[in-house]
């Protein structure tokens, strides 16, 4: 008995050592992904530009040249560049909330989307956008990102997280499926006032497009709406880093953490406002988007375990991946229009949901 228990042992520090070893390896792979699907989200559209034209336009402008003339840099730097770019920002930030949540409430089954963060959010900056002295859809998504929007996205996922969170605990115990119900219902109640407000707008123009927006799109994409989505995640991976050790043991139980000289409470209001912070900056850029921070803690967390040193910056370019290519083919897969985003991550994030649920069952 001693020596099986030995030889499990073994085996198990050998596959950890094995995760470890790859997670370089896979970084690498990630980010020449990512710079592959950057490069074909700007090359494909309406009008195709092959790639070597593509980095001739980026390198133009990088080192001050002036552009060649022509309509082709007027698509590539103003138009395709910046939305490719916040794509992985939005991607990255979305992989990074969806671990952090995971490891906080201890459920593979938690999103932003699905505990109601993403719906508490959207209600915030919709109440801005419709009801907001004087501050229409063109401020927010115009040449600024429109700080009271992001904000008001933080305050509604705040609410909304904590919300949940409360409901989840009640009778002093914590049910991770009473959490993921709860998420459910308090983001349906929060979309449902969200569409009342918009459909109180009295503009049929804007109606529209903050009900595209809502279901996830980067088409407003500007240069100057970059900066605070980009300080926002590197601050957040930053932060997420310096408490990946704390993350850890979370996994092993509230107890067990503080155990081990966590502060757990002190742990998950820092979690809880970072997460929300990054919610709302977000969401007011590209809406709510779904599955993305369900399924890519998911992956990343079988390819290199959990460890979140290593699992947090895999999540990121993993995340950023993902959306980039999203985004691409929600752009390009119809000729009339363009889908929105939420409509193509559900396809996908969906089933991966059934998947998790069903292991879960089998499990207990």
């Amino acid at each position: 008995m001693a020596s099986a228990t030995s030889a499990a042992a073994t085996a198990d520090g050998e596959r950890r050592r094995t995760r470890t070893l790859r997670a370089g390896p896979l970084a690498a792979l990630l980010g020449v992904a990512l710079v592959a699907a950057l490069t074909a989200a700007v090359s494909l559209g309406s009008v195709d530009i092959p790639p070597g034209e593509v980095w001739s336009v980026v390198a133009h402008r990088l080192t001050g040249r002036a552009p060649e003339p022509g309509t082709r840099d007027l698509i590539v730097w103003q138009l395709r560049v910046p939305r490719a770019l916040l794509a992985a920002m939005v991607g990255a930030g979305l992989g990074l909330v969806g671990t952090a949540v995971q490891a906080l409430v201890r459920n593979p089954l938690a999103d932003p989307y699905l505990l109601g963060i993403s719906s508490g959010a959207s209600l915030g900056a919709v109440a801005v956008i419709v009801l907001g002295g004087g501050l229409g859809l063109e401020a927010a998504f115009g040449s600024a990102l429109g700080l009271t929007v992001s904000l008001a996205a933080f305050l509604g996922a705040l609410g909304a997280f904590s919300l949940v969170w409360v409901l989840a605990r009640r009778g002093g115990g914590f049910s991770p499926l009473r959490l993921v119900l709860a998420g459910i219902g308090i983001g349906q109640f929060l979309a449902g006032f969200t569409s009342y407000l918009v459909l109180q707008s009295g503009d049929e123009q804007r109606t529209r497009g903050v009900l595209f927006w809502l279901m996830g799109s980067l088409g407003g994409a500007v240069w100057s709406q970059l900066a605070v989505p980009a300080v926002a995640v590197a601050l957040g991976l930053a932060l997420l880093l310096a408490r990946a050790r704390g993350l850890n043991a979370l996994l092993m139980g509230d107890e067990t953490a503080a155990g081990l000289g966590v502060d757990v409470t002190r742990l998950r209001r820092e979690i809880f406002a970072v997460t929300s912070v990054l919610t709302g900056v977000l969401v007011a850029v590209s809406g709510a988007i779904g599955f993305v921070g369900l399924m890519v803690p998911h992956v990343c967390r079988l390819l290199v375990g959990g460890d979140h040193r290593r699992l947090l910056p895999l999540s990121a370019l993993t995340g950023a991946v993902l959306l980039v290519v999203v985004d691409t083919a929600a752009r390009t897969a119809l000729d009339t229009q363009e889908l929105p985003i939420g409509v193509v991550t559900a396809v996908l994030g969906a089933p991966t949901l059934l998947y998790l649920l069903d292991r879960r069952l089998e499990r207990n």
